[in-house]
């Protein structure tokens, strides 16, 4: 027979079972969470010392040559692993931009104060804007060695600030093939390209006078570039000839050279500490454009100020100022000599 002394005996054992089984599986417990925080978070000296060690050796041997912004870095290396395969979409190019061309496929906004040359001399106030760039299809590289196939679209307008309603003057529309190549400090551009140029209907109505020109053509360009090691500068070369153009009287042929310089790269001031990586470069160049039609006279665009960019980042912001001496770079007013002064914002992809 169960007493009440033994009832209690009993009671205080089993309480005493469950707090000794409670006690082992709250350490068995604290056993598995321990085990498991040691193998994810390491705790011992010399494991937060090989991490870190770890992750420059793996940027170091990336072996996607596009990581790379080509245009500006790396010029001349060759990939650590080796050439890659053929790249669908490859990013930036293999060749710089000719940025002091005033017909280079780029995004701008620009302000200019023009003086039209010739026996009536006039003066105005012209706003130019261009959206376009060259886009990569495919291509295969070795580091910022190798080649690459695009398709190059691009708009160039010019409007007349003085005007009421800011009349837009002329438009050049262009359309293209690039293929560019780069092997060690040499590189090279061709461009199968159409250009078709308009006038703008305010333009027609306000200057009933006015000849209209219905100008376009195909051509085909080439260019060579020779980079300074390091990319502090480069010179290059080429010419054009149009192998279909209306009006089919206009010579075809035109030469085309210049040289661009890159002062040093520095941590741009008053954005670098709020935004780190941020970059400031000084640049300069200077286009030469001249054309058989014209009587081979020199066209002169130069132009320099200062390049914001960002570490691992494509994109560029320029500020630049600029001055133009010859004929007109845009289509319907090709045979009209120009000087031009002025500046505007640049951006690059």
């Amino acid at each position: 027979m169960m007493t009440a002394a033994n009832t209690h005996a009993i009671g205080s054992l089993d309480a005493n079972g469950q707090k000794a089984t409670l006690r082992k599986w709250l350490l068995f417990g604290l056993a598995v969470v321990t085990s498991c925080a040691w193998h994810v978070f390491p705790v011992s000296a010399e494991e937060p010392a090989k991490e870190p060690a770890k992750e420059p050796a793996k940027e170091a041997v990336v072996t996607d040559s596009t990581k790379k912004d080509c245009r500006y870095e790396g010029i001349g290396e060759k990939s650590n692993g080796g050439a890659s395969g053929m790249e669908l979409f490859p990013e930036n190019d293999l060749f710089r931009p000719l940025w002091a061309d005033p017909k280079q496929p780029q995004q701008f906004m620009s302000v200019h104060a023009t003086q039209v040359r010739g026996p009536q001399r006039s003066h105005f106030n012209m706003w130019s804007v261009g959206f376009g760039d060259n886009f990569g299809l495919v291509g295969k590289r070795n580091g910022c060695n190798g080649w690459q196939v695009g398709i190059l679209p691009a708009v160039f307008a010019q409007f007349d600030l003085d005007s009421g309603s800011t009349d837009l003057i002329n438009a050049d529309y262009v359309v293209g093939i690039p293929v560019s190549f780069r092997s060690g400090l040499f590189s090279g551009r061709m461009r199968l390209f159409h250009q078709s140029s308009h006038l703008g209907d305010e333009f027609i109505l306000n200057n009933p006078g006015i000849t209209r020109v219905g100008l376009s053509y195909e051509v085909l360009e080439a260019i060579l570039s020779l980079d300074a090691p390091g990319g502090w500068g480069r010179v290059y070369a080429g010419g054009a000839t149009a192998i279909h153009v209306t009006p089919s009287d206009i010579d075809p042929n035109s030469v085309h050279w210049g040289f661009e310089l890159r002062g040093p790269t520095m941590a741009a001031p008053l954005l670098a500490k709020p935004m780190p990586g941020t970059r400031l470069t000084p640049v300069f160049g200077s286009d030469f454009q001249a054309f058989e039609e014209l009587n081979w006279t020199i066209n002169t665009n130069v132009i320099g100020g200062l390049e914001w960019s960002k570490v691992g980042s494509d994109r560029r912001l320029r500020l630049l100022v600029s001055y133009y001496h010859g004929y007109s770079p845009y289509g319907q007013f090709f045979g009209t000599k120009l000087e031009m002064v002025g500046g505007g914002v640049y951006v690059s992809f």
